[in-house]
């Protein structure tokens, strides 16, 4: 097929049609950390599943041990598979938004490499490598928010499903329990189904909302205006080279929240400086984006206010681990 020309500019090549098992493109590579992800999250999943099972135990009797026993339980292991599938949708989705939009402007990216990771989630999620430039403004704006409105609507009956199971048990050992931030969007959820919980109770979250959970925080870090984050293509595309100031407004954020709020964010930090927050630039910068997608930008600005978690674990912010360790 011959290149189309928009306003005397010529569009980026064609993606490539032909996928390679054993060649180039390796897609033997990406089965395989599916395959891993798959595992890795489904044995994670378990230690969710069971917390979730034994909750009342657990809370009952702070010297509760589940056991190997407990975790092969027909039922643990049905959420484990639950868990793992309903997160894997979800990132999943994340990233098929990116590559068919990609494939819809003719735009080369790889099929999505997952990550396996003995996290507390049993991934560090996944992601695509887009081949060939991105040329021009409407490309990378649609390119860039496909992905995390993907996820998020995907996570959205996660959380609603997923609270709708949850326990209320009385209040849980400190020691060894994992508290979780709660995002905007799931403290509307929370409220409306559980109205009456008590300042010594704890909301156990079913393993479905557990992957729902993952998906908005997954959602929410995507869409930092930094770099070559999704909300780093949406900035540039509505702000040009200007994005570059709010990046480093930003990367500055991260630090203070991680300090004060979760000591991760001083990771994605890190990350993001050795990424670099310099943005390529296209060849219609002065283009209009038009209303549509004006719309679609404040839609995603509410996505992330919905979804965005200051410290996604509790009690593990900069200045706790520091006064641990000292002690």
């Amino acid at each position: 097929m011959d290149e189309t020309k928009i306003e005397g500019i010529p569009a980026a090549p064609a993606a490539r049609r032909a996928v390679s098992f054993f060649g180039k493109n390796r897609v033997w590579l990406n089965i395989l950390l599916f395959i891993l992800t798959v595992l890795s999250t489904f044995v994670v999943g378990t230690s969710w599943s069971a917390s979730y099972k034994y909750a009342e135990e657990i809370s009952a009797n702070p010297e509760f041990v589940v056991t190997l026993q407990m975790l092969m339980d027909t039922q643990v292991l049905s959420l484990s598979l639950i868990y793992a599938a309903v997160l894997l949708v979800i990132l999943l989705g994340h990233e098929l938004g990116h590559y068919l939009t990609c494939r819809y402007y003719r735009i080369s990216a790889t099929l999505p490499f997952f990550i396996p990771a003995p996290t507390l989630v049993g991934t560090m999620g996944a992601f695509i490598k887009i081949k060939s430039p991105i040329t021009r403004k409407r490309q990378l704006f649609d390119i860039g928010v496909a992905g995390p409105l993907a996820s998020f609507v995907l996570s959205l009956p996660a959380l609603v499903i997923g609270v709708a199971l949850s326990k209320v048990v009385p209040s849980l050992p400190k020691e060894g329990t994992y508290y979780f931030g709660d995002p905007l969007l799931l403290k509307i959820i929370g409220a409306i189904f559980f109205k009456n919980v008590g300042p010594n109770q704890d909301v156990v979250l079913h393993p479905v909302a557990v992957a729902g959970w993952v998906g908005v925080l997954v959602t929410a870090m995507n869409l930092f205006p930094l770099g070559q984050l999704d909300g780093g293509h949406v900035s540039y595309a509505v702000l040009g080279p200007r994005a570059k100031a709010i990046g480093r407004v930003f990367l500055a954020v991260f630090v203070v929240m991680g300090i004060f709020f979760w000591a991760g964010w001083l990771v994605w930090a890190l990350v993001i400086m050795l990424l670099g927050l310099k943005h390529p630039r296209i060849w219609d910068e002065d283009a209009s984006l038009g209303t549509k997608r004006k719309i679609i930008g404040f839609l995603t600005l509410v996505v992330f206010i919905l979804s965005f978690i200051p410290d996604p674990i509790k009690g593990y912010n900069g200045l706790e681990l520091i006064r641990q360790f000292w002690r």
